[in-house]
């Protein structure tokens, strides 16, 4: 049997964070991880570089959670994208920013952010329990009682950052989900975010590798009109849009674009997956682009449809969409009627597709819903439920756009958790 003040159970971003936070203002602290090593996550982030936060204030991280962002003002007012940044740098470990805002550690290895927070770690004078599974975490009178194979920990508060689901591989099973509902947290549906999309249409997939550095993407509820392949209402108000590169794959739909609006595509019922309406010249407006038709085939008109698309597009993709308008690619420009031309435009800058889902949580990076905000008090991350818990990170209800913003979600929130038990 050990007995200590607190014990955090899940060494990811959140949990070391929280750790460090904990044993440096003198707490018996235990961090348990089911991992052979801890910060699996932070290894996996970012492709292996660890994109591990944005070039932005507080505000802007806040901002970039939409309405979920008032929750985490005073996580972002303890910890902000400056003051980790400078963490790092104090650790040896600089850091560089991407023309996007991407703020990355500047040898572009994961594994010194995440020997950069270990260090810490070891500083801060907390025990790491790795290896060993929790099978038992249960609230008891003088606190709460966890329990895995080799030992029996009593502990006065404890502070759950198990990750949510996202990429199971790393060791995110859910569990938290389980003891955050047993000890009477309300759960929101865990679903997969920062995700591919799968569009089930084999021209789509024909692409495969064909990258568009310039797409702006509209998801749109199913309609009828959709069905039928025509052009949207000009009314019809998008649930979600961004703007950014977009990659066609065997699947479906990758890329920055795909992946921030994946959340609407996992969220929606089988049978009611919503459509992704793009542009695929967001800086020609629909009317220009006829006009530049119609003049190419004043000019050129022995030119092909395909080709004249090819200026803006790959060409591969200028043949696709001349099917899809019912064209034959090599038709010459000059025997293109005005609506022909009109309803290519409209393709280009209207292109509807169907979603069926999401390659799920195997390859999504973060996960959506999780332990309702509503529950927890933000200024501390203590549970509202039950005092002397506290939850962070990904296990909340809390999911922000690619771009560092979910990775520093986590470090701030499991910073704050471990600055705030006592």
């Amino acid at each position: 049997m050990d007995t200590c003040d607190v014990v955090i159970v899940g060494a990811g971003p959140a949990g070391l964070m929280a750790a460090c936070g904990a044993a440096r203002r003198g707490l018996a602290t235990r961090l348990v991880e089911r991992n052979p090593e801890p910060g699996v996550k932070i290894l996996m982030s970012g492709g292996g570089h660890c994109n591990l936060t944005h070039a932005t204030d507080a505000r802007g991280i806040a901002d970039a959670f939409g309405s979920s962002g008032r929750f985490l003002r005073s996580a972002l007012a303890a910890l902000d994208p400056a003051a980790l940044v400078e963490m790092m740098d104090r650790e040896g470990v600089p850091c560089r920013t991407e023309p996007g805002g991407k703020v990355l550690p500047a040898s572009d290895r994961a594994g010194d952010v995440l020997a950069a927070v270990t260090r810490r770690l070891a500083r801060s004078g907390a025990t790491l329990l790795s290896g060993q599974t929790v099978v038992e975490l249960a609230k008891s009178d003088d606190g709460f009682r966890v329990t895995t194979p080799r030992s029996t920990i009593r502990t006065r508060h404890l502070i759950l950052t198990t990750g949510g689901q996202s990429y199971p591989g790393c060791g995110t099973t859910g569990d938290g989900y389980r003891w955050a509902a047993e000890l009477g947290h309300t759960i929101v549906a865990p679903r997969p975010a920062l995700v591919p999309i799968v569009v089930d249409v084999d021209w789509v997939k024909n692409l495969q590798g064909i990258t568009l550095p310039d797409v702006v993407v509209r998801v749109v509820a199913a309609s009828e009109e959709s069905a039928l392949n025509v052009a949207l209402p000009r009314r019809v108000r998008p649930i979600a849009q961004r703007r950014g590169s977009l990659l066609f794959a065997h699947f479906g739909l990758s890329g920055p674009v795909a992946l921030d609006l994946s959340r609407y595509v996992s969220e929606a019922p089988r049978g009611r997956r919503p459509m992704l309406v793009c542009d695929l010249l967001p800086e020609v407006a629909e009317e220009e682009l006829g006009t530049l038709f119609s003049d190419a085939a004043a000019r050129e008109g022995s030119r092909s449809v395909a080709s004249l698309l090819g200026r803006w597009l790959p060409r591969r993709l200028a043949e696709s969409l001349c099917r899809q308008t019912g064209l034959p690619p090599e038709h010459r420009l000059a025997e293109l009627p005005r609506g022909d031309r009109n309803r290519l435009a409209r393709t280009v800058k209207q292109l509807t597709l169907h979603t069926t889902g999401t390659l799920g949580f195997e390859k999504a990076e973060v996960t959506a819903g999780g332990v309702a905000l509503d529950e927890i008090d933000s200024r501390t991350m203590q549970s509202k439920q039950v005092p002397g818990l506290f939850i962070a990170g990904e296990l909340l209800d809390l999911d922000g756009p690619i771009g560092g913003f979910n990775l520093q979600a986590a470090f701030s929130t499991g910073h704050l958790a471990g600055q705030s038990v006592d």
